[in-house]
């Protein structure tokens, strides 16, 4: 939960940035790249040497006073500790555990700022990132010098507001004296409370404490500062420190944590093969930011009791079931089930499951229901330990047939359209809900999915019924293909035709360029705004290959083999996608569904090193989270998934080989390449052999993480056949595929169940 770092007076949703921005306080909470407002960010620390003239009046209280640029060159970060030095040359190092974060202050001998004693005055601000704070308080504590406190905040990308408390103690000086401030001043009380407004509205009033100390006794002019954070009270905020940091030792503390990132990160081996530190630098970052969130708040929960876990910052789910959450499927199965009961526990006690969440707050939601993904695609990899698979399938039903009064922030809207007209409409007519009426096309394909996903899972579970209905709404998305719609870009014609258009109620059709949501065509007109755009963060262009469940079908309607694959090559060549939303990922890899998995190498390895780099642009999008984290971690090990179905595209690693340790079974999973080249000239697999034997599908299954074993691709400079013929490719419905839904496979044999759970009494009310 503690996640310490310094904010700064810039772009700060994730509280830091790599920019020349000047720093405005250490806080102890953050989410980690999210595309919303700032996130957290509670109470915010920030050390003087001493305040000019040795009056508490001269410091600097507010943050645009007090913001200070840092000394460039003095970033030091690795997991578990970061290292910044601001121009008072005062350096600020940090660590945590699980609630609580340390910081170890380093003052100058010498204060740089005149007429200043070396008497250093560390502040607290009752104030969050996003400057949020309706209410408040803080109390000092004498003699010790202990700050306690808290406030009520909102979140950064749904409704409702929360409450949050901190417990701050010192050690390493003498205390001098402490109080408060208000504004820019600051007096001795030894409380401030600050009340909300009768709409309890932000509070622009900068409010907090502040301590001062004796010239620090060790050599190193050394303070350190301990945070313990809790959304439950100041006394749960103070047992957290206590417990977790007993003795302010912030060596052992960082070691500490540097071991359990380590725990974390050494399931993942490679042997690079001598590719640059720069894609190697990629990588690991992408599989750390992937491990951050969601985020460990069990314990901390207000809103319920409960034995099961909760976790919180889905941030969210349209971004997350992706990537985020198949990566931590691979590398930490253990988080993985305990998100997956935290999800039903939400379902359990609110009545519906997330589809974004933060700081115990429904989250807005961007799309479909998509944690229906989240769950099949832990079924079928067996993310079961402790999974109520009951309670699950009824989240699923409630998600496809219940429609809440406000489908903005949980669930679905239009649900009566989508099961009487089998689209949703644009201006559609919303009687049983409401929310925001736009995205009918990108809303249909993921609602499709959505289904298509439950399909699969009744399927598992026995209900036939429930099977074909499902299976059949998954269709949905033709509803919404018009075959005679064509696209130009700069009044030329792209020659390609049949695309998403939107409907209406009436079954007639609107008009959407189909450019239109993308790099080329007002993209920033197409987020969670009212009117004007029926898809969401991208363009018919890009939807209308999103049929993750039956891309065979899709081939067949674009024309059938060669046509999708030029269509797709259009798609990445012309300037519509941009790779830096996540919706983009999945379309790199779609060649394998034509028999061309190595159009999908080639892809990989130009978004890869063009876009994913350790430069200030690495980061092609927002993280929201570690979605592109796990994006450029999935694809550099070589296997990226259909989420929500048992499928992994396979192409060459970006090291000679990549082994994966499974945390339910202990067993390895290896990924060799041969005549693997570090400048990328050999990225097409020529041949591949599983534990010895030919093995020419091109993509895997989960069992092969579970089972371990080794898969060795040869690689060589131009395209072959290896992966093209039709019983290649991955599962799919309709007559390019192989007419299964996780079914037998022509020519690989039966698809492999063993560690798919038994049949359940799922006996329950199904009306739900």
């Amino acid at each position: 939960m503690a996640k310490a770092g310094p904010d700064v007076d810039g772009e700060n949703q994730g509280g830091f940035s790599s920019d020349n921005s000047s720093i405005i306080g250490f806080s102890h909470m953050h989410d980690s790249g999210t595309g919303g407002g700032s996130s957290l960010g509670n109470f915010p620390i920030f050390p003087f040497a001493g305040c000019p003239n040795d009056d508490i009046n001269t410091c600097n209280y507010t943050s645009w006073e007090r913001e200070t640029p840092r000394i460039n060159g003095t970033v030091h970060a690795r997991p578990g500790y970061f290292d910044i030095t601001i121009a008072s040359n005062i350096r600020t190092e940090m660590t945590v555990t699980n609630h609580t974060a340390l910081y170890r202050f380093s003052f100058p001998d010498t204060p740089v700022t005149s007429n200043t004693t070396l008497n250093p005055l560390i502040l607290l601000e009752l104030e969050d990132l996003a400057k949020t704070r309706s209410d408040g308080i803080i109390t000092v504590h004498s003699p010790n010098g202990r700050l306690t406190g808290g406030g009520t905040f909102l979140p950064s990308f749904g409704i409702g507001s929360y409450k949050s408390y901190f417990c701050a103690d010192f050690d390493g000086a003498q205390l001098r004296d402490a109080g408060i401030f208000s504004n820019s001043r600051a007096g001795r009380a030894q409380k401030l409370r600050i009340v909300a407004d009768n709409n309890k509205q932000p509070s622009v009033r900068p409010s907090g404490g502040w301590v001062r100390f004796h010239k620090p006794t060790n050599a190193e002019n050394q303070i350190v500062a301990r945070v313990g954070m809790s959304f439950i009270s100041e006394a749960q905020a103070c047992r957290n420190a206590e417990t977790e940091i007993p003795k302010f030792d912030f060596d052992g503390t960082v070691a500490a944590a540097e071991k359990v990132w380590r725990e974390k990160l050494d399931v993942i081996q490679i042997d690079d093969g001598g590719i640059s530190d720069v894609l190697l630098k990629a990588f690991w970052s992408g599989v750390y930011r992937s491990m951050i969130s969601p985020q460990d708040y069990t314990g901390e929960n207000p809103l319920w009791k409960s034995n099961e876990p909760y976790y919180d910052s889905y941030y969210c789910i349209w971004d997350s079931f992706r990537s985020i959450h198949p990566l931590i499927t691979l590398l930490d199965p253990h988080a993985q089930t305990l998100m997956v009961r935290s999800l039903l526990d939400i379902y359990r006690h609110e009545g519906k499951l997330p589809d974004c969440r933060m700081s115990f707050c429904k989250g807005f939601t961007q799309g479909g229901s998509n944690a229906d993904i989240v769950l099949v695609d832990a079924y079928f990899k067996n993310i079961t330990a402790g999974v109520d698979w009951k309670l699950a399938y009824e989240a699923l039903i409630s998600d496809a047939e219940v429609e809440p009064m406000n489908w903005d922030v949980e669930g679905r809207g239009g649900l009566t359209s989508w099961k009487a007209l089998g689209y949703i409409p644009t201006e559609n007519f919303d009687e049983l809900g409401t929310g925001t009426e736009t995205r009918s096309i990108s809303r249909t394909v993921e609602y499709a999915y959505n289904d298509f996903c439950i399909a699969t899972l009744a399927k598992e579970f026995g209900y036939t019924d429930d099977y074909h209905k499902y299976l059949g709404r998954s269709g949905n998305w033709k509803n919404m293909y018009k075959a005679d719609q064509t696209s130009f870009i700069n009044q030329t014609d792209t020659g390609f035709v049949g695309f998403l258009q939107p409907k209406y109620m009436n079954g007639t059709w609107g008009y959407q360029d189909p450019i239109y949501c993308s790099p080329l065509l007002e993209f920033p007109q197409c987020y969670l705004n009212p009117g004007g755009h029926e898809t969401y963060e991208g363009s018919c262009w890009m939807y209308t290959f999103f049929v993750p469940g039956d891309m065979s079908t899709l081939i067949s309607t674009l024309g059938g083999r060669d046509p999708f694959v030029k269509r797709l090559d259009y798609l990445h060549e012309s300037g519509i996608l941009y790779i830096g939303d996540e919706q983009a990922f999945l379309k790199v890899f779609l060649y394998h569904y034509a028999g061309r998995p190595g159009k999908s190498a080639e892809r990989t390895h130009f978004y890869i090193p063009s876009q994913f780099n350790d430069t200030l642009n690495g980061i092609p999008g927002n993280d929201d989270s570690g979605a592109m984290g796990s994006f450029e971690a999935l694809t550099m090990m070589g296997i990226f998934p259909n989420a929500g179905q048992d499928v992994y595209f396979i192409t060459p690693p970006f090291f000679e080989s990549v082994a994966i340790k499974n945390g339910q079974t202990g067993k390895t999973a290896t990924i060799r390449n041969v005549n693997f080249d570090p400048s990328f000239k050999n990225i097409y697999i020529q041949s591949a052999t599983l534990d010895g034997k030919p093995y020419t599908r091109n993509w895997l299954q989960h069992s092969f993480f579970l089972e371990g074993g080794v898969l060795e691709l040869t690689l060589g400079a131009s395209e072959s056949t290896w992966g093209t013929r039709a019983q290649d490719v991955p599962p799919s419905l309709g007559p390019y595929g192989n007419g299964t839904v996780n079914g037998t496979l022509a020519g690989q044999g039966a698809v492999d169940r063993r560690w798919h759970m038994p049949k359940l009494d799922m006996s329950f009310d199904a009306s739900v």
